[in-house]
């Protein structure tokens, strides 16, 4: 048994875990240090399911879960409803237990509304989160349009919000009368008021509804069963209510969590009405489409180190967003559960006999997927967003939390990266290498064993003596370096980080007020509170030149194990009774922890360069507005092809809950990927928004070139072809960060009539341009594309031009150097295809314009342009400019222009052009002048050479 332990465990992580303890000559026997490594955590190697929680173990899901649909014991007071400028507020009661709350109702703008409700008068303070969103929303006015005895109907923009006052329920209709959501309509809604344990003892239903089906043998666990069992020959007033097991205190496997406040969850129903399909509440390995959650556990959103997780479950991973959409082929939807503590969703289907629906679904019998929300602590803030289509409702979304940071140039180009590049002469390896072999990338990588010990924002002087002349010899090429910054300060006299946040008590606490303490890479460790803001930013100001010793300009930042991940900790993560800044417990504002460390961390690059360069930084957790901040990658994935396929809708999933700029490990972090996977892999990153290749400490080599000269050449072909389609995808990040928009997005965001695709997950569109279907299984000679649209629509193949039509599938050959993308017709496509290697040397080369026409002979596409590195195009510093072609003209126009560049246009590219021109003109400066061109008439292409001197600046071509 202790050799299959250590060949297991010890073997794969004793240099990261072992190696440096005997080198740091800590006072731990390594036998001992070993065997509790094993014995605290199989979970962060392994994933056992034992060591993660079951909604059945987790006593306010049990709770919440054991609710029966029904008549809702919440009623509004209707004498308290008072109608104010965008806000209709009342009193609500418990009229189980004559509990009172406050429920608001906001009309907001861009059709999208907000509902809260906490208690009137608590005891203590209820936690609410601010920090998601970019600023308090605007309202707008309402109108009322009717009131009864028992409701009150508003009407705000194009909707109509119905408040039904006993019992409670909101339901919102469009502008048809259509009814789309409906709030607490099967009656769960569950606040779980705070209270004094002597006076809730002494309540006689301690749960919140009348409702619950406590001895319903389906909401039961096995070992519940047995203790019925047990109770049949004992005095039945010597045992508890099972609802009351975990109020006040809970234990899971050796933990225990004190609970000191007592039970204080919140739960809500929300049905969307006339849908199938909802989508969102990332993170989970699972399908793009949300299963429902009958008979299994709900989706768990609680962000957790999860080491080469499991696929197809709703386990919880490293972050949460607990944002839904829902789509049907008239309308999109969304709802937004503002609750950073540890949450569960329910999903199922029913059926709905609404006369409002009969019209649009022939049919009297109406499709509903009902949502359940619980939440452990905190209020009720749900925000519904109305569209009516997919890019509305992302865009509402968006106002409220914010979109995506613009990132620099560098950001979305490639990324190498592994845990560890040993010392300064290996990174100068691995830099000339990608020369040596014509790879171009941008950004090379150092994991934890660049530090001295474990202790950020140090180096190990021995492998990295002269850290900044290394930094700068990479970026004299063009490129930049990242260092991986963890929130676990190693507890160890003479650190200076750890003694500055001892001296200024900014770690978390333990309830007893001493510093919470704990086990991480560096041994015993603590947390920085990044919920205390005086410690985000004495946090930013560490990364400042002459503080972070040894760093320079061109040094980024990778924050991981930010969940937070603490090895002896319940479920691999910190106590729910660890003591925050303002009080709060660990349980209120877990799901925020990650989003605070990557925020003052983006501070900190923003304060270093004076506000003039963009920071680059990538974190593992996250939540809503975690895209204010930048990248996220899916974390612990495996060498695996089964890995692969998964992170396609994993990624989908992200761009779909607003958090584009996002991207999973090439070749799989863990594990040795066979050559055909590795290239498969590169050529699916090389279409996603966030594009870096990591591997495991224990893992093989496997840079590029590592397995032979015909993957070498696939490898950097995928490589080149992300490097030519750079400005049409920076172009995409921008009005991402615009608007709010997906980079990666389903197939029915874009064709939301198109039934076919709304389950599909397999391929997506980059931007609304490129179809891409990723080659996901081994030995594939062809696989199966679906082309959406109707059957006029064309799609090119990106490589030959090649034509298929939209509204079938088709078998498309792919051979190993295939990558199956697709050019949308009726798009123009931005690139730049001469081969460099980084994508900062360019900056000022010439664009090759890619026009795909329609089945009318028309196209448009957009350009934009910037230094790709500062902040000055917050002033205004760019170029955006719009492309189109209609008949035989051929039209460039900038919308916006105060940049200069020394780009210019080298190409133009007609796709799907049915006739030979007779003449080629443009006009520049007074004079007429011809274009040469070419044209083949099997493949309908024409080529324009050398058609314009310059980029910035507006122009016509015409043909005829």
């Amino acid at each position: 048994m202790v050799d299959w332990l250590w060949t297991t465990f010890g073997n794969r992580h004793s240099s990261k875990t072992l190696k440096k303890i005997r080198k740091e000559k800590m006072c731990l026997n390594i036998k001992w240090m070993f065997l509790f490594f094993v014995c605290q955590l199989p979970t962060v190697y392994l994933v056992d399911r034992g060591n993660f929680k079951t909604c059945d173990q987790s006593s306010f899901c049990r709770r919440n879960r054991a609710i029966q649909p029904g008549s809702s014991p919440y009623a509004i007071l209707q004498s308290t409803v008072k109608l104010e400028i965008g806000t209709i507020s009342c009193d609500v009661i418990n009229t189980n237990n004559n509990v009172s709350f406050k429920l608001t109702i906001d009309t907001l703008a861009k059709n999208s509304a907000r509902i809260r409700i906490t208690e009137l008068s608590p005891i203590r303070p209820r936690y609410f989160v601010d920090d998601s969103l970019v600023k308090e929303p605007q309202k707008i006015k309402f109108m009322k349009e009717s009131e009864d005895g028992n409701s009150l109907k508003v009407k705000f923009e194009a909707n109509v919000v119905e408040i039904t006052y006993k019992p409670l329920k909101i339901d919102f209709f469009d502008s048809e009368g259509v009814l789309l959501v409906s709030v607490n309509n099967k009656g769960l809604m569950n606040f779980e008021h705070y209270r004094n344990k002597q006076v809730a003892n002494e309540e006689s239903k301690p749960a919140e509804n009348d409702n619950r089906n406590e001895n319903s043998e389906e909401t039961k666990s096995e070992d519940d069963k047995d203790e019925d069992d047990k109770e049949q020959d004992e005095p039945k007033e010597a045992t508890s209510n099972e609802s009351e097991k975990g109020l006040w205190e809970e234990d899971f496997k050796e933990h225990h969590d004190s609970k000191p406040y007592g039970p204080s969850s919140v739960g809500l129903d929300v049905s969307f009405v006339g849908f199938e399909h909802v989508y969102g509440i990332p993170e989970h390995a699972d399908s793009l489409a949300l299963k429902h959650t009958t008979g299994g556990d709900p989706y768990r959103l609680y962000n957790l180190d999860v080491f080469e997780y499991e696929l197809d479950n709703p386990m919880a991973l490293y972050g949460s967003i607990p944002y839904m959409m829902a789509h049907n082929a008239y309308k999109t939807v969304g709802v937004f559960w503002n609750n950073a503590a540890e949450t569960w969703v329910d999903i199922a289907s029913s059926k709905s006999v609404l006369s409002s629906l009969i019209s649009l679904f022939k049919t009297g019998d109406i499709p509903e997927v009902d949502t359940h929300w619980m939440s452990e602590s905190g209020i009720i803030d749900l925000f519904i967003m109305l569209g009516p289509k997919p890019h509305d409702v992302s865009h509402q979304y968006s106002t409220l939390t914010g979109t995506t940071t613009l990132p620099p140039m560098f950001g979305i180009a490639y990324h190498q990266c592994r845990w560890n590049y040993n010392d300064e002469e290996d990174v100068k390896q691995v830099d000339a290498n990608f020369d040596k072999h014509d790879i171009p990338y941008d950004v090379l990588w150092l994991d934890i064993e660049h530090t001295d010990g474990k202790k950020y924002m140090t180096w190990d002087v021995a492998k990295f003596p002269d850290s900044k002349k290394m930094i700068e010899n990479v970026a004299s090429k063009g490129r930049k370096m990242v260092t991986i910054i963890d929130p676990h300060i190693k507890r160890e006299s003479g650190y200076h980080i750890h003694t500055e946040a001892t001296d200024k008590q900014l770690y978390v606490k333990k309830k007893d007020g001493s510093d919470y303490e704990g086990w991480c890479w560096p041994g015993s460790s603590s947390w920085i509170d990044f919920v205390n803001p005086d410690a985000r930013a004495w946090w930013a100001s560490k990364f400042a030149l002459d503080q972070y010793q040894g760093s320079t300009l061109n040094l980024m930042t990778w924050n991981d194990m930010n969940e937070p991940s603490v090895f002896n900790g319940p479920e691999i993560t910190m106590h729910k009774d660890a003591v925050h800044y303002g009080n709060w417990e660990h349980r209120d504002v877990h799901n925020l922890y990650g989003m605070y460390l990557h925020m003052s961390t983006f501070e900190g690059h923003l304060q270093r360069s004076d506000g003039k360069e963009r920071p680059f930084v990538l974190s593992r957790a996250f939540f809503a507005g975690s895209q204010r901040y930048g990248p996220i990658w899916t974390g612990d994935n495996k060498a695996d092809w089964s890995h692969l396929k998964a992170s396609v809708p994993m990624l989908l999933s992200l761009n779909v809950a607003g958090l584009p700029f996002s991207g999973a490990d090439v070749g799989g972090f863990f594990g040795n990927p066979e050559p055909e996977l590795l290239v498969r892999w590169y050529q699916a990153g090389a279409f996603q928004p966030f594009f870096r290749g990591h591997a495991h400490l224990d893992t093989r080599r496997r840079e590029p070139w590592l397995f032979g000269e015909e993957n070498t050449k696939l490898i950097r072909t995928a490589i080149r072809k992300r490097y030519a389609i750079l400005p049409y995808l920076y172009t995409l990040l921008r009005r991402s960060y615009e608007e709010g928009l997906a980079v990666m997005r389903p197939l029915w965001m874009e064709f939301p009539e198109d039934t076919k695709t709304f389950s599909m997950d397999d391929e997506y569109l980059l931007g609304s341009a490129l179809l891409v279907k990723p080659v996901t299984d081994s030995g594939k000679d062809d696989i199966i594309v679906y082309f959406p649209g109707k059957d006029t629509q064309p799609w090119y193949d990106f490589d030959s031009f090649a034509v298929h039509y939209g509204g079938k599938s088709e078998a498309i050959p792919t051979p190993m150097y295939k990558i199956p993308v697709f050019i949308r017709g009726g798009s123009i496509l931005p690139v730049k295809e001469r081969v460099r290697r980084a994508s900062s040397l360019m900056v000022n080369d010439p664009y090759t314009i890619v026009i795909a026409l329609n089945h009318e002979g028309k196209a448009e596409g957009e350009l934009y342009i910037d230094d790709e590195h500062s902040l000055d195009y917050k002033n205004g510093e760019y170029i955006s400019s719009k492309i189109s072609m209609s008949g035989l003209t051929i039209t460039k126009w900038d919308t916006h222009s105060k940049f200069s560049t020394k780009s210019w246009v080298e190409r133009i590219i007609v796709v799907g052009l049915k006739t030979r021109p007779s003449y080629c003109t443009i006009m520049l400066d007074n004079d007429m002048k011809s274009l040469e061109f070419t044209y083949d008439a099997e493949k309908q292409l024409l080529v324009i050479k050398k058609p314009v001197p310059y980029i910035d600046g507006n122009f016509t071509i015409t043909m005829g």
